[in-house]
């Protein structure tokens, strides 16, 4: 067997078009296009890479990105501040800030920022009344994700309803909310985590398998039932030559890409997995642009919602 590889960067490029429409349409009602302003603290590589792929898009679908940056120097008040800025800005529809914030902004840096952010603005959905209103099924925010998760999943054929749903990673922002919105479609959900017995034989009771832990090609092939769909959220970069070779085979375009480049993109699942699924997302190119996609859809449903209100 040889899993279907499920095409994120397609789909993605779907939803972003369906999303045009609603983008012109918001633009020539308030005379301004929705605004997204995205705030990256420091320098880390991935993040850069993050962001710059985030405003590239947005602007491509006509967005008003507004990227604000902060020094690595910068204090948690300085950023605290910054958002508190956006929130009464008229121009900013959706707030984003890239994590990981420096680890001198200290333990609980990053859910002080979420709570300060203006619940309506909170484009990540990790605001905790957007939190809150997504596990009682109402959400308007959704992390993105999650979300595009789902999307990934009704637009490949691939049904949730009635399936187990097993989610390997119970973070904020990836696990718990994918088991809720898995959930909220009638799947029955597991979730397994560090501490969970015989990972591997709980993970390969699933329909659908999500794995969210960031750690390269921890899941292989024993935690796959046979003909499961494999959604791989893991993007790890990856700069020891060993473990590229280990994971993809001498010879490999991903180690030639990592001679070029010197690191690659990981995901969490081992590539001999789609020896035994039915479906795999490939990284890059699987979940991250979906990513990308539902944060452009969930600007523009903030600012839709902002000029309802007035």
């Amino acid at each position: 067997m040889t899993a279907r590889v499920i095409d994120g960067t397609a789909i993605a490029a779907e939803i972003r078009s369906a999303a045009m429409p609603g983008v012109e349409a918001f633009a020539r009602a308030a005379g301004r296009p929705p605004g997204l302003g995205i705030v990256l603290v420091g320098e880390n590589p991935a993040s850069e890479v993050y962001v710059r792929n985030k405003a590239k898009a947005g602007g491509n679908a006509g967005l008003w990105v507004d990227l604000q940056r902060l020094p690595a120097t910068a204090s948690l008040g300085d950023l605290l501040a910054l958002v508190h800025r956006l929130n009464r800005s008229d121009q900013h529809d959706g707030i984003l800030v890239q994590s990981p914030l420096p680890d001198a902004m200290g333990k609980g840096a990053s859910q002080r920022v979420f709570d300060a952010i203006d619940p309506d603005k909170d484009v990540d959905g990790f605001h905790p009344v957007n939190v809150g209103k997504l596990v009682q099924g109402r959400a308007h925010l959704k992390p993105c994700t999650p979300s595009g998760v789902i999307e990934m999943l009704d637009r490949s054929g691939i049904t949730i309803g009635g399936r187990h749903a097993v989610v390997i990673g119970r973070s904020e922002i990836v696990g718990k909310p994918m088991a809720m919105l898995l959930l909220q479609r009638d799947a029955t959900v597991t979730v397994c985590h560090s501490k969970t017995p015989d990972l591997p034989s709980v993970a390969a009771r699933g329909d659908i398998l999500v794995a969210a832990i960031g750690r390269p090609g921890f899941v292989t092939r024993d935690f796959v039932k046979p003909g499961a769909t494999v959604i791989d959220v893991g993007t790890t970069p990856v700069r020891d030559r060993a473990v590229v070779e280990q994971l993809f085979g001498h010879g490999s375009p991903r180690l030639e890409a990592f001679a070029k480049r010197g690191s690659v993109v990981v995901g969490d699942v081992h590539p001999a997995v789609a020896e035994v699924a039915g479906a795999l997302t490939p990284v890059p190119g699987g979940v991250g642009p979906l990513t990308i996609a539902l944060l452009l859809k969930n600007t523009l449903a903030a600012a839709e919602a902002r000029s309802r209100r007035g």
